[in-house]
């Protein structure tokens, strides 16, 4: 006799491993790495973005609950390529059932040429949802914030130093009225890589996930304490790589391709 199903199983929390256990990159390592990357292994940008984008989708679910559908999440978009990872998060959402809002902090045409790439598949599907934050009314955004279960950052990535300007700085202003509902990509907006100091106005996030290695602010006592619970995502690099940068990297994905990073 064949007995009923019983009720769905809840996933598993990812795994975790020390922080210790892995190195910790300055930003001018990373700059090298995604060189590397590209130059060397051919490991494309577009490849290394649309496994971000997958990774911080699955972040995203377990953030809200596992099931997407009918969630609202807001995706800030800044025009480097953290942006296009953002962007490549919110494709995978929509697919999953989430209601998604994505707001651009500049015009389309400004954005890298990885993340044009992204947008224009996002729009193919059909999915109405993205807008430069000067075609959205205070008002409209919000009613979005209010709404949204999970506002996600992906505005600006390592490369971006001292206070957050122009649309870019108003937009980060924006989206820390979420306070308590944020995800940010590869560290909160705004804060420094390398000490996790940052100017006043940078985002604080409940939870980061950060690619590949952590960076070195994220460990900081500053920088844990405005990134929240510290997630590391796999992108595909191999270990030669960081060999060429004298870095031993014992397979810190063993367990899984996307672990909890504890201090």
């Amino acid at each position: 006799m064949i007995s009923p199903p019983g009720p769905p199983t809840v996933p598993l929390a990812f795994p975790s491993i020390a922080s210790g256990s892995v190195p910790a990159l300055a930003a001018e390592q990373v700059a090298e790495v995604d060189r590397l990357a590209t130059d060397v292994y051919g490991i494309t940008l577009l490849q290394m973005m649309e496994q971000a984008g997958s990774h911080l989708a699955a972040v995203a679910a377990r953030e809200v609950g596992d099931d997407l559908r009918g969630r609202s999440i807001l995706v800030a978009v800044g025009p480097g390529n953290n942006g296009g990872g953002g962007l490549a998060a919110a494709r995978h959402l929509a697919n999953r059932g989430a209601r998604i809002r994505v707001i651009l902090a500049r015009p389309a045409r400004r954005l890298s040429q990885a993340g044009r790439h992204q947008l224009a598949t996002l729009l193919e599907m059909g999915v109405s949802c993205c807008m430069a934050l000067y075609d959205i009314t205070e008002a409209e955004f919000d009613e979005e914030l209010v709404s949204a279960d999970l506002v996600i950052d992906a505005v600006l990535g390592y490369r971006g130093r001292g206070a957050p300007r122009d649309e870019v700085g108003t937009l980060i202003d924006r989206i820390n009225a979420a306070e308590g509902r944020i995800l940010s990509l590869d560290l909160p907006s705004g804060m420094d890589p390398d000490s996790g100091e940052a100017p006043p106005g940078a985002v604080r996030s409940r939870a980061t996930m950060t690619l590949a290695l952590p960076k070195m602010g994220l460990l900081t006592e500053a920088g844990r304490s405005r990134a929240g619970l510290l997630y590391l995502a796999d992108i595909g690099l191999p270990a030669a790589l960081y060999a060429r940068l004298g870095l031993t990297v014992d397979a810190p994905f063993s367990s899984g391709r996307i672990v909890r990073l504890e201090a």
